[in-house]
């Protein structure tokens, strides 16, 4: 299996548009050993040829073009067989709508999170052009599936999504009843060889169903959003603390870093890194915690080989 990050940020990016904190106002004067990172995105592929996208970020075009594998090879034709949305949020899933140009697409999500985007969305339309445009294939809690090429055709990828700790997205609060599959982490499995990407980018939480997902996994991403718990406070950024938007901190003793500690795995990455955080700063306390621990922070073009 073929793993390549085309986004490693959260929401907004790094820099983001609007934000002048020290991370953000560092990473554009080159004053701090740090990466711009687009939102997260990440392709997946059994052979190289064939690839599927782990959510959608609104920065999709840019990033296929960072990514010579997913380049078309005709006149109209992309090498992208699907897309799996592991929630509703924007930053995972408005990249469909810019796949639009007259090109079917199969997009495989919970079916909560395709109801807030094909049934209570105007802008669905867009693709809705030809008889067959969109594809959807239901997530459902535990069941394994098979991702399929045209025609049905095995991938050599499959999947099981299972429910994490989460929230509704704020769009849909209040118009789309809250259910477990509302956000989801994957473990995707490549037939040949048995190795498994552990996939789970926004986590309020690590309960038994993260855990199952996790284990024995040989490559995990996890969600790597904020290092603290009060860090948009600290910042004057906000008032709200990591566990308030259902994001687990990385640090301190009931953080991330310290709940999978035992975790063993041969890769282990961080991943959907707010701009606030203190690990995007390659020089810092907080990122060497984290190389201590084993585990690597997620950059735009990381390639991993299972």
């Amino acid at each position: 299996m073929i793993v390549r990050v085309l986004g490693s940020a959260a929401g907004g990016g790094f820099p983001q548009w609007n934000c002048g904190c020290p991370n953000c106002r560092g990473v554009r004067t080159g004053e701090i050993a740090a990466k711009p990172r687009t939102q997260e995105c990440v392709a997946v592929s059994a052979d190289g040829a064939d690839w599927f996208l782990l959510n959608a970020s609104p920065g999709i075009r840019a990033q296929i073009e960072s990514c010579p594998p997913l380049h078309p090879r005709a006149p109209r034709h992309s090498p992208i067989a699907g897309v799996v949305l592991t929630s509703g949020d924007l930053d995972h899933c408005l990249g469909i709508f810019s796949l639009r140009e007259s090109h079917p697409l199969v997009v495989y999500a919970a079916e909560t999170v395709r109801r807030g985007l094909a049934e209570r969305n105007a802008i669905h339309r867009t693709l809705e052009r030809f008889e067959g445009q969109v594809t959807w294939r239901a997530l459902d809690d535990g069941r394994a599936i098979e991702l399929t090429l045209g025609g049905g055709r095995p991938s050599g990828l499959s999947l099981r999504a299972l429910p994490v700790p989460g929230k509704q997205p704020i769009h849909l609060t209040g118009i789309e009843p809250p259910t477990p599959l509302a956000n989801v982490g994957l473990r995707i499995r490549e037939s040949v060889s048995g190795r498994v990407l552990a996939y789970v980018s926004g986590a309020g939480g690590i309960d038994d169903a993260v855990r199952r997902l996790v284990d024995g996994a040989d490559c995990v991403f996890f969600d790597g959003t904020f290092w603290s718990e009060t860090e948009l406070i600290d910042l004057g950024l906000g008032n709200k603390r990591a566990r308030d938007m259902t994001h687990l901190p990385i640090g301190g003793e009931s953080g991330s870093l310290a709940a999978l500690a035992g975790l063993r795995a041969a890769r282990k990455v961080f991943i959907h890194v707010n701009n606030t955080n203190p690990i995007l700063r390659e020089d810092s306390a907080e990122a060497a915690a984290v190389r201590a621990a084993g585990w690597e922070v997620a950059s735009d073009g990381l390639e991993i080989a299972l």
